[in-house]
């Protein structure tokens, strides 16, 4: 069924590749138009180029998701070029490996900055225009680290965690507002994020969900449309878990 997000305008963090680019494109697909954000500014402006010339609406914005200006001037352009913002999609993240001892405080205050601060920067920024907008929806990409250990990446699991009670306390605040704001829990996803993983890491990652294979980028991006559209409008604090049967087991 085409035209789920018809009429919507979305702002999507790291979207020049991975999750994020194919969730800007199926978003457009059906119907939004698209405000693509991502520090990889020519990698962005190519995926914002190939859209229209689809004939969809996008337009790219750098965004830092860990500096507070970038996210309001993000903003600002989406409700300049389309006059309005309906919905945010905080996808940025880095997946760093090393467990507890290894992590430097260095590295561990950079995982918090763009997994956890970037989301609450992001929501921050977007509630007055979706309040304008008269409701909205904002889907924040955890993972099945948020629900789960796996004695490595202390860091990412930690934001992830983080990022998964942040949004059902946020869910609560904004229920008033018409905004809605839930999880995705995503496993293994086959982009360049499991890169950290060497051959055999990558063939055990595999092995281990009970479906056979990591995810794709779209097998993600299917369930954040249905968050971010109006089929989803009594849906708010949820973790949507899209992982194989990972955490089934």
């Amino acid at each position: 069924m085409a035209g789920r997000l018809n009429g919507k305008v979305a702002l999507i963090s790291g979207a020049a590749r991975g999750q994020g680019e194919a969730e800007a494109r199926m978003f457009v697909k059906e119907g939004a138009a698209v405000v693509l954000g991502d520090i990889l500014v020519a990698e962005g402006e190519k995926v914002a180029a190939s859209i229209r010339a689809s004939g969809g609406q996008a337009t790219f914005t750098r965004l830092d998701v860990t500096q507070e200006q970038d996210w309001q001037h993000a903003v600002a352009q989406a409700v300049q070029t389309y006059g309005k913002l309906n919905i945010l999609v905080n996808n940025a993240g880095i997946f760093p490996i090393e467990g507890v001892e290894a992590t430097t405080l260095e590295l561990w205050n950079r995982v918090i900055a763009i997994n956890q601060t970037g989301v609450w920067l992001g929501m921050k920024a977007v509630v007055p225009a979706m309040r304008k907008a008269g409701g909205g929806s904002i889907v924040n990409i955890s993972s099945i680290a948020g629900l789960m250990g796996s004695g490595m990446a202390a860091a990412y699991h930690g934001t992830k965690g983080a990022v998964r009670i942040l949004t059902k306390t946020a869910a609560i605040e904004y229920a008033k507002d018409g905004i809605r704001i839930n999880s995705v829990h995503p496993g293994g996803v086959d982009t360049v994020m499991l890169d950290v993983l060497n051959r055999e890491g990558k063939q055990a990652a595999t092995a281990a969900h009970p479906l056979g294979r990591l995810a794709t980028a779209e097998d993600i991006a299917y369930g954040v449309l249905y968050l971010a559209s109006d089929e989803a409008s009594f849906v708010t604090g949820a973790e949507l878990v899209i992982d194989g049967g990972y955490t089934a087991q």
